[in-house]
């Protein structure tokens, strides 16, 4: 059940029997020479809206303008600052709450949105559950047989495989391997901890880190998408349940 494709009074008689909602939350920024501008957003949204039909649960607007600042150097990346992109979700919070959502759970596509949204569920008297489409095992089993060490970070085949399934391939680019990463990039890097765009797109000039986005397929995309919805609908009913 999507909340904006609903009723003030049906969401008043779904208050009266559940408490929880999915909001998923993404990016605007490029994703690579094959990989769509809304890839994170796309993700998150149809991953929660297909759980959401699962687990009988509702789900939230996406929210798709986040912190991309290090894509800033790529035309059509949209990006907000942390201080705005964490009022826009602490307001968005506290008007669930108001309502009656007592079990709010953040379906994240973007790795700069983990802190900030981290630092906001501390303070709130919900219960608030925060977890990206990638954390699930049955999703990086998929990663892992699939692309390995080519996943990388950014503009990642898996992903991009997904947007392949249900909206489009970019045709006519066949590219080569980028260049892989280290070990100790990855951990310095992780949650989106890039330099200054102009520093990042010298770096990574196509825009793929690490992430051989060619190896993504329409086919893996489908077992990808399949495995996260499933994944996070158990998770959300074990959540609303108070069962972890």
């Amino acid at each position: 059940m999507r909340l904006d494709l609903c009723t003030w009074p049906e969401i008043e008689s779904y208050l009266q029997t559940h408490d929880g909602i999915i909001l998923p939350t993404g990016s605007t920024e490029q994703h690579g020479p094959i990989g769509l501008i809304g890839t994170d957003t796309l993700c998150a949204q149809d991953i929660a809206v297909e759980a959401g039909a699962i687990a009988r649960a509702m789900v939230a607007p996406v929210v798709a303008y986040t912190p991309a600042a290090f894509n800033m150097g790529f035309p059509g990346t949209l990006s907000l600052s942390v201080e705005t992109f964490s009022s826009v979700i602490e307001e968005i919070v506290d008007g669930l709450i108001h309502h009656g959502f007592g079990h709010i759970y953040v379906l994240n596509g973007h790795g700069a949105n983990i802190e900030p949204i981290k630092r906001i569920a501390a303070g709130k008297r919900a219960k608030f559950r925060l977890q990206s489409w990638w954390d699930f095992a049955a999703v990086n089993a998929l990663r892992q047989r699939f692309y390995g060490e080519w996943e990388g970070m950014h503009a990642t085949p898996s992903e991009i495989a997904m947007t392949q399934a249900r909206y489009r391939v970019v045709e006519g680019k066949a590219l080569k391997p980028p260049k892989k990463l280290s070990a100790e990039f990855i951990k310095a890097h992780a949650g989106d901890r890039h330099g200054g765009p102009e520093e990042h797109r010298a770096r990574f000039p196509d825009g793929r880190v690490g992430s051989h986005s060619s190896l993504a397929t329409p086919e893996q995309g489908a077992d990808l998408f399949a495995a996260a919805s499933i994944a996070v609908a158990e998770d959300y009913e074990a959540f609303v349940e108070d069962r972890q």
